[in-house]
């Protein structure tokens, strides 16, 4: 008698192109209806209903109802955890044309990974946090040291409204694309969100990806001691 988990019925639902696709378009923590996902995926309405269903039944997908309508959105973060560390040891993409060119370098500049940063702009983010001593790494989570609390208020990101969520604080993410940790879990969302509030970063319009703004390049400058 098999004790473990079965993975092979996971591993079935991601390896299917379409439903991949649907749970890459995804990995920015956005709740999508089905008919903008079909269009992502160039399939028929009944043909992403059929997956949907099945990525909602294997516990990757919740469905939200709105009136009449279906959002879909990944069940959680260990979803898109799962999803992100795939990526690294997954073949690379294939770049034929200019423009995919384009959009991977954006990617790997700068990106979403559910809800916090990743690519080279999440890696140096949390790299610095280590350096300055804002932040250490404890049995494999990040903790926030005491003159770290200071500075994460200072900053505009009060460490004490973590007390309230429930979820992981503050986590490695290994990185696809840069084969090093960025920052998940609460502190990881906190940091994102403010990037975004302070008009730091501005998010691609057909991507993951996102732009440091020229008051972004100075604030990460001035905050960080980033160059970008």
């Amino acid at each position: 008698m098999n004790v473990y988990p079965n993975i092979s019925y996971i591993a079935k639902l991601i390896a299917e192109p379409t439903r991949a696709i649907i749970l890459d378009r995804l990995m920015d923590g956005r709740a999508l209806p089905a008919s903008e996902l079909a269009f992502m995926a160039k399939v028929s309405h009944p043909t992403i209903s059929s997956h949907l269903a099945k990525l909602v039944e294997g516990n990757l997908l919740v469905m939200e109802q709105h009136g009449r309508h279906r959002y879909y959105r990944l069940a959680n973060e260990e979803v898109a955890e799962v999803i992100e560390k795939l990526g690294t040891i997954a073949p690379q993409a294939e770049i034929r044309t200019l423009r995919q060119s384009s959009q991977m370098k954006q990617v790997r500049h700068g990106r979403t990974c559910y809800d916090h940063l990743a690519g080279e702009l999440g890696v140096k983010v949390t790299q610095a946090l280590l350096d300055k001593k804002i932040i250490i790494l404890d049995k494999e989570a990040f903790v926030v040291t005491e003159q770290g609390k200071n500075w994460f208020l200072q900053l505009g990101i009060n460490i004490e409204e973590a007390t309230i969520k429930r979820r992981i604080f503050a986590k490695p993410c290994l990185d696809w694309s840069e084969r090093r940790y960025h920052m998940s879990g609460w502190l990881g969302a906190a940091i994102a969100n403010h990037f975004f509030t302070q008009k730091w970063i501005i998010k691609a319009d057909s991507s993951r990806a996102v732009h440091l703004t020229p008051k972004g390049k100075q604030a990460l400058q001035q905050y960080f001691g980033i160059e970008m």
